[in-house]
């Protein structure tokens, strides 16, 4: 017996990449990305579905620095208060710089429990980035007290014995991991603003040890510092073939900065 025709599948339509009108090319993926974020909502839905389960203290746990060339990678944990709402919480790359310093109070004032842990240099080289992010938020939960029964992460599993839920784009959808976000990132460029001085050339305290042109322009010319990451592919090919390599990136980078530029937070 002959088997039956299988119908035929239909083909996936292409999505249009949206096409930037100031240079008539595609939108970078940097700046698409963006844009999702901005789309997503920030709200209580994993806090509440992980005190459905039975958990009190729902720690949100993310990590900031994780692409940059110079300084630490550092982690944040926030165990925030249920009955307390602090407004404007959202992913800190989608915060100015003095809304998340407002915010970043507000959390510590109104947190059960927050922490933060750095990696530094030294460690990130030895290990690579991707563990060396792990260790700090893992650093991070375990200076919280008292301890979590559940934690929310931004996109990984951390080492951790305890349930927790893993959250893609999770800083931009869950409050707790956005408040870890915020921490996070308010103490890491604290850091970076003490050392700008200190390095004056490479422009530290524009681009917070992100790749950008001043950056490479000033590794190509002086070589990295003590606190630079020679692991990272832009430091140790610090001439011109990597300036012109990483060229693209930059432009992506800059598009991105005028992307937030024109995103101001207000606090309520």
């Amino acid at each position: 017996m002959s088997a039956s025709p299988q119908p035929a599948r239909a083909k996936r339509k292409k999505r249009a990449i949206p096409i930037n009108p100031a240079t008539g090319l595609p939108f970078s993926k940097g700046t698409m990305k963006m844009r999702l974020l901005k789309r997503l909502k920030c709200t209580q839905k994993f806090e509440k579905l992980a005190w459905q389960s039975g958990a009190q203290l729902v720690a949100g746990v993310d990590e900031v620095g994780r692409g940059c060339l110079f300084g630490p990678v550092v982690a944040g944990a926030v165990i925030l208060e249920p009955g307390y709402r602090i407004k404007g919480l959202r992913d800190s790359k989608l915060i100015d710089r003095e809304t998340r310093e407002t915010l970043a109070e507000r959390i510590k004032k109104h947190a059960i429990a927050y922490a933060v842990a750095t990696v530094d240099v030294a460690r990130i080289d030895q290990l690579n980035i991707y563990w060396a992010s792990l260790l700090a938020m893992r650093e991070a939960v375990a200076q919280l007290s008292p301890r979590p029964d559940h934690l929310l992460v931004d996109a990984v599993r951390v080492d951790w014995d305890g349930p927790q839920t893993n959250i893609i784009h999770g800083d931009a959808l869950s409050i707790s991991i956005a408040a870890a976000s915020i921490i996070a990132k308010v103490h890491r460029d604290e850091m970076i603003r003490r050392w700008a001085p200190v390095y004056p050339e490479y422009d530290l305290a524009s681009n917070k040890g992100y790749r950008s042109p001043k950056h490479l322009a000033a590794l190509n010319e002086l070589g990295p510092t003590p606190l630079h990451r020679l692991s990272f592919a832009p430091v140790w090919m610090c001439n011109e073939a990597q300036q012109e390599a990483f060229a693209f990136e930059d432009e992506e980078a800059a598009e991105e900065d005028e992307t937030l530029a024109g995103d101001v937070t207000e606090l309520p």
